[in-house]
């Protein structure tokens, strides 16, 4: 063959792959002009494979992401067997996914220098050079940037929704300490804390975890927030697992079916230290008794997992120095540098270290940041709820 006919031949190679990303030809025309024998010493995207069908699969892939596939060729040379080719291709990325670069709708162009050897008529080796992969990554970067962005725009809208739904005043109950705390992961979750001021004296407490991260998390833990709170000054009644109940019927309805809640609600009788609780699949809460950690057990399945669920109830008497701790998971989910979790049955042995004096939840917290560490890294939001009846006066 001539060098114009080596020429020509790589010109219908470009009209081709037109006419198959406009869906007027199959990829297997490619055929005609490629020998069977055909080695592609450079690669067009980054898993193809050097023989005939890897080029074809190649070129399929990129023209199924894009529209409107343009080869503007600029300057042929043709010498002995090589055609040197360079040339601008123009496409409109909308369709598919391209080396990790999800479709923009904009149209991207590539420079590209192209060397083929013909052998009795067909193209039997490739050696390519362009801007593809430099454009490609970077518009890539800019995604990435553009996505964290949206990330944290997100997460500063949970964490205000979160904070929003926090009480902003602890109460004050004659002979009782109430103490929360709350700390934020770098990432939002859905941990909760809340107080319902009842009829004659009696206070609700409630803590609880929205499965998820982000704003879903948070949007599930507003709304859990205020049913809980709705339903309690409607009942007014001194039965935590009635409340649970009635929250876990309409949460069912209105959350989405892959997402819970888990919750210890409690009621106090500041009175007679009457300490009413049920609990819908939280974290067990522990008692200070006497140098002792108990676990406060009882059986309930998470908020808005599956409807008609019933919720048990215990009932114990809190008596001077005793010493409530609930608690959401960021806490004993915390590890060490070697990977390590608080885990349980450490919570447990610090809280019956405690000792009569000082707060719960500070020795707690003290004991935590001895374990994980300096240069720890808060994966999970760590709330703490703790409430102590002072000592007798007598």
């Amino acid at each position: 063959m001539s060098a114009e006919q080596n020429k020509a031949l790589i010109r219908r190679l470009y009209e081709t792959q037109e006419a198959v990303g406009k869906g007027k030809a199959d990829i297997d025309a490619l055929d005609e002009m490629i020998a069977p024998e055909y080695v592609s010493h450079s690669r067009l995207v980054p898993d193809q494979q050097p023989g005939r069908a890897g080029y074809k699969q190649a070129i399929a892939q990129i023209l199924a992401s894009a529209s409107n596939t343009r080869f503007l060729l600029e300057d042929q040379v043709a010498e002995g067997d090589k055609v040197v080719s360079r040339f601008t291709v123009r496409v409109i990325h909308d369709r598919a996914e391209l080396m990790g670069l999800a479709p923009t709708g904009r149209e991207i162009s590539f420079r590209n220098i192209e060397i083929h050897r013909i052998s009795g008529g067909k193209i039997t080796e490739y050696w390519a050079l362009g801007t593809a992969g430099l454009k490609l990554r970077g518009q890539r970067l800019e995604q990435e940037i553009h996505e964290r962005e949206r990330v944290e725009q997100e997460l500063q809208v949970a964490r205000r929704i979160q904070q929003a739904s926090l009480p902003e005043e602890v109460p004050t109950l004659e002979g009782w300490q109430i103490s929360p705390y709350y700390r934020p992961a770098r990432e939002v979750g859905g941990d909760f804390y809340d107080f319902h001021f009842l009829s004659e004296g009696r206070l609700g407490l409630v803590v609880g975890d929205a499965t998820g991260k982000g704003v879903p998390a948070a949007l599930v833990m507003s709304t859990t927030c205020g049913m809980l709170q709705a339903v309690s000054e409607a009942l007014d009644t001194i039965s935590p697992g009635e409340v649970l109940e009635r929250v876990n019927e309409t949460l069912f309805a209105r959350i989405p079916s892959n997402m819970f809640v888990t919750s210890f609600y409690a009621i106090l009788d500041p009175h007679s230290g009457r300490f009413t609780y049920a609990n819908a699949g939280h974290d067990l809460p522990y008692l200070w008794h006497g140098g002792e950690a108990e676990e406060l057990r009882a059986r309930g399945m998470p908020l808005g997992l599956m409807p008609e669920m019933s919720y048990e109830e215990k009932e114990i008497v809190l008596e001077p120095r005793d010493n409530v701790l609930l608690y959401s998971d960021g806490l004993v989910e915390a590890h060490d540098p070697k990977g390590e979790m608080i885990g349980f049955p450490r919570l447990r042995a610090f809280v019956a270290e405690q000792g009569e004096e000082g707060s719960l939840g500070e020795f707690c917290l003290e004991k935590l940041y001895s374990f994980v560490g300096e240069g720890w890294e808060q994966e999970d939001d760590i709330t703490l709820l703790t409430l102590r009846r002072s000592p007798s006066l007598s």
